[in-house]
């Protein structure tokens, strides 16, 4: 499995290219702008893109959706919880947020335990709400992809419509910290960690 990460959009949502370098398959996670460099990347790569997964339905994690669906022909995933969201730019935030108001519908509706297949590889989809009702994380392999639920050192935020901090929280212990030590988290912002780095640093979690 290879990963590349691009910090995408105003608001430097990381966008995640994931792919089976021997299938030449793969998905992209949150596209939230800047989507001529995306499928720049992807055509000097060869890849065929399966889906667009998202992580949850904010703006910021949504506004190059369009684009390259239209470009590549790949199906919207997102959970059952957050499809309300992408449908809607008032409820998305797009509508208040500068990229302007996103809306759209989703291909794919997802829940809990749901197995994503590019290639070679399975992704599992891991409700975590908290950040948005329908907030997942992906795992693949030893890597969970955590959207906008684990940060390197801090976590989302719940002071939006449909979250809660007591939630949130919940996610990420029960459903997160449960990985081994050296599991690789690639979040909605900032950098990469561990879950045994947040499991010592992360003040909401220690």
């Amino acid at each position: 499995m290879e990963v590349i990460r691009m910090p995408a959009g105003i608001y430097a949502a990381n966008c995640y290219i994931v792919y089976d370098e021997n299938a030449k398959e793969g998905i992209v996670v949150d596209p939230g702008g800047d989507v001529d460099d995306i499928i720049n990347r992807i055509e000097k790569l060869g890849l065929t893109i399966k889906y667009i997964v998202l992580t949850h339905g904010h703006g910021d994690h949504i506004a190059g959706v369009k684009g390259l669906k239209n470009h590549t022909g790949a199906k919207v995933a997102i959970h059952k919880d957050d499809a309300y969201m992408v449908r809607d730019g008032r409820k998305n935030l797009s509508s208040m947020m500068a990229m302007g108001t996103v809306e759209f519908e989703p291909d794919i509706l997802l829940d809990e335990n749901d197995v994503i297949e590019f290639g070679n590889i399975k992704c599992k989809v891991i409700h975590t709400p908290g950040h948005t009702p329908g907030g997942i994380t992906l795992r693949i392999g030893d890597s969970l992809f955590t959207g906008d639920t684990l940060f390197a050192g801090s976590i989302g935020r719940t002071d939006f419509e449909g979250g809660s901090f007591d939630t949130i929280i919940n996610s990420i212990k029960t459903k997160l910290m449960v990985f081994p030590d050296d599991t690789k988290v690639y979040p909605g912002h900032g950098p990469s960690t561990t879950i045994k780095m947040e499991k010592r640093y992360n003040p909401f979690i220690r």
